[in-house]
């Protein structure tokens, strides 16, 4: 009797990896200083809400790049299974976190295909808009970004084919703005006007919406 032989079969593709990158750097000037990933938001720190944001939205690799007061969002927030990147010059603005955020996902050994930037001072933006804009993947060319009444917004996603052109225009407290105003014509909006609310903590008054 003889037996046939087939070929293996091919595995399937692994699923594209989609990481969190929170930007939890600010210092919180226009709130008396008062670092916004520190501010109490539940009865914790404003930076383990935005952290658990992004793994309920898909994101199961977290980066979170600190700043101001780092030593004491290390001790007192509990952020386990979190890449913690240090950037030493927070203080010239989003810019340097995005880079330091971006170098920190470049340099994993699981490589990344992209990067779904999110801010530490935007509670109202949930798991669900998060779930949306990852969804929107297609490619290491990617660039999605939710939107709010037809204007965009946060969270962002940034094929890893990107990363190193987006690092190179990131300065001051642009981020990737003048980036995504260059390629508005290739960027996939996603509206999340119906469940996310866009605001920043950014002065004293706005801390009346936290918890």
């Amino acid at each position: 009797m003889t037996h046939a032989t087939y070929p293996p079969s091919p595995s399937a593709p692994s699923p594209p990896v989609v990481a969190g990158l929170l930007l939890a750097a600010g210092g919180g000037r226009r709130l008396g200083g008062r670092p916004k990933a520190l501010l109490s938001h539940r009865g914790r720190p404003l930076v383990e809400h935005a952290v658990r944001v992004l793994r309920e939205g898909g994101c199961e690799v977290v980066h979170v790049v600190l700043g101001a007061s780092a030593d004491a969002v290390r001790e007192r927030a509990r952020l386990p299974g979190c890449v913690l990147v240090d950037n030493p010059e927070w203080a010239e603005g989003m810019g340097s976190s995005l880079r330091a955020g971006l170098a920190s996902l470049a340099a994993q050994a699981l490589p990344v295909d992209g990067a779904l930037v999110s801010l530490v001072d935007q509670p109202g933006i949930g798991a669900e808009a998060v779930a949306r804009v990852r969804a929107a993947y297609r490619s290491r060319d990617a660039l999605v970004a939710a939107s709010y009444a037809g204007k965009r917004g946060h969270p962002v996603l940034f094929g890893a084919d990107r990363w190193a052109e987006i690092a190179a225009g990131a300065t001051g407290d642009q981020g990737a703005r003048h980036y995504l105003r260059v390629h508005r014509d290739a960027i996939t909006l996603v509206d999340c006007s119906d469940v996310a609310e866009p605001y920043d903590i950014d002065t004293e008054a706005d801390l009346a919406h936290l918890e």
